[in-house]
């Protein structure tokens, strides 16, 4: 399957200026074009990356472009939908997103789209970091990653291959599913987590931050999301909300029956509880 010509990408934060990094490593001679919401953000992406084109104008960088990637937080997706559905764009335009969540934004931008001759086409590259902005991207960053794809029932099977095809190019392990069992499983495996890193924060430190001074390697691992960008969680929250507020539920359920075996002291029923965890992690591949 060909190479995209030329591919734009909306916002150069982390994810897209490692999109960027990555796309300049593995796609040699296509057309790199950034849209930036500040005209400083454009002039570093000029600045550190010279062969790429780089405006604050949404007609200006989607214009010609056959591949455009949404990489601002999922609130923000449809306004920047509709500027591009306004402007002139080629006919073989495909359009996707790396937002965390895909049934609302689906359900937002395929009617967006639709009228036009551009497609759209949920991604979610399980690819991040805690840290934000272009200077923390980097050119491996969806090396080995999950990629999420979300067709629905009118999508073309050669948009989606077309699509896969990009994905597998920059490195990615890709995955079909619906919007909704997409929602569902990142609720278990990415926001849970982060929502549990955040209890585990806010609940160790709120009333004696002193004890950072004999923290180590377990505090810093298990809430080292929580550092994340909170208007860009909550958003995420927000538009899963169903979702995470089921984990939310389970996590609930399980934190209760700890508590129970603890004011019990049951001994047994603690040991099967954490070996029951160890096994479930010990199925998490390894890297």
């Amino acid at each position: 399957m060909s190479v995209e010509r030329s591919i734009a990408i909306f916002s150069p934060g982390l994810l897209g200026g490692s999109l960027i990094k990555t796309i300049l490593q593995r796609l040699p001679g296509v057309e790199i074009r950034v849209w930036a919401r500040r005209e400083e953000a454009a002039e570093e992406v000029r600045r550190e990356m010279p062969a790429v084109f780089a405006s604050t104008s949404v007609p200006e960088v989607v214009r010609g472009t056959s591949l455009a990637i949404l990489c601002m937080p999922i609130q923000h997706m449809p306004d920047i939908a509709r500027q591009m559905a306004a402007a002139e764009m080629a006919d073989d335009l495909l359009v996707t997103d790396v937002g965390s969540v895909k049934g609302s934004v689906v359900a937002d931008l395929e009617p967006i789209f639709a009228p036009t001759k551009a497609v759209f086409i949920g991604s979610h590259p399980m690819a991040g970091s805690q840290r934000t902005g272009l200077a923390n991207a980097t050119g491996d960053l969806f090396h080995h990653a999950a990629c999420l794809l979300t067709p629905t029932g009118g999508s073309r099977r050669e948009d989606v291959d077309r699509l896969r095809a990009f994905w597998v190019k920059l490195g990615c392990r890709v995955r079909e599913m619906t919007p909704q069992q997409h929602d569902r499983c990142v609720a278990r495996i990415s926001h849970l987590p982060h929502a549990m890193a955040v209890l585990t924060t806010l609940a160790a430190l709120h009333d004696d931050t002193s004890v950072l001074d004999s923290a180590a390697g377990g505090f810093r691992d298990t809430t080292r999301v929580a550092g994340g960008d909170p208007a860009m969680w909550a958003g995420i929250f927000l538009n899963n909300r169903s979702e995470v507020m089921s984990a939310l539920e389970d996590a609930s359920g399980v934190l209760r029956d700890l508590l129970e075996m603890l004011k019990t002291m049951d001994e047994e029923a603690l040991r099967q509880f954490l070996v029951r965890a160890k096994s479930l992690r010990d199925l998490l591949p390894a890297g």
